[in-house]
């Protein structure tokens, strides 16, 4: 029962967009198709997204509301903790929009897998393919000069780990104050997607940087539309 649901409405549909960008889009290149493919799913998850980035706002606004809160009720205890009380009554998390975002994203990096580990020529595309999708023939898989599905690239993965490492960088640069725990993950985090890439086909650091680059975006928009009210002093 699961396998036919993944296959019958997850695999195939994905993969017949896969091949229908490749074919009409992308001037047989599958790399762009896949660029493609991606930023079509980051579309069709953007509400997700913009829910998880206003709830990131909202967060940000909490914080430096709870530390103005801090700094007027240093003296009153009491009236600190009711304050704040009040203040995370108004804090709403949605952590199923975040949840959704990342669990299609995982479901196409899992497609993408099977596609090279299946392969994608001859027989193991026609039977998978929808009638009114026109069947390549020999798929391009090379993407300006590199091979989609090599494994043990250093350089799609190297890019994304340092990415990753500017990503954190900036994201801790506000926060003069670091943990040990802090540093490990600023460290450790992109050491293990470097690895883990590392070992994948190269198509899957070229799908992680499309996200990655389509969130960045995403989030520096959010930054405008989401922008935290000024902190009004408590008196």
């Amino acid at each position: 029962m699961l396998a036919i649901i993944w296959h019958d409405f997850l695999y195939q549909p994905l993969f017949n967009l896969l091949i229908w960008l490749y074919n009409d889009y992308t001037n047989a290149n599958l790399g762009w198709a896949v660029v493609y493919l991606t930023i079509i799913l980051r579309l069709v998850l953007l509400p997700f997204t913009l829910v998880t980035e206003k709830a990131k706002a909202k967060e940000e606004d909490l914080g430096n509301q709870a530390s103005e809160l801090e700094k007027s009720f240093k003296n009153d205890p009491v009236m600190l903790k009711t304050e704040m009380r009040k203040l995370l009554q108004r804090k709403k998390v949605r952590p199923w929009s975040k949840a959704i975002v990342l669990g299609v994203q995982v479901l196409v990096l899992v497609l993408l897998y099977q596609v090279f580990l299946r392969g994608i020529t001859g027989e193991k595309v026609i039977k998978i393919l929808y009638p009114f999708i026109n069947f390549p023939g020999k798929i391009n898989t090379v993407f300006y000069g590199f091979e989609l599905g090599q494994v043990h690239d250093f350089i799609w993965p190297g890019i994304v780990a340092v990415f990753l490492l500017g990503e954190i960088y900036l994201g801790y640069r506000k926060n003069k104050a670091l943990t040990q725990s802090d540093l490990a993950y600023f460290i450790l985090f992109p050491a293990f997607s470097f690895l883990a890439l590392w070992i994948l086909p190269m198509v899957k650091s070229l799908f992680i940087l499309t996200s990655l680059l389509f969130s960045v975006i995403i989030h520096q928009f959010s930054k405008v539309i989401f922008r935290p009210k000024p902190v009004k002093k408590a008196h």
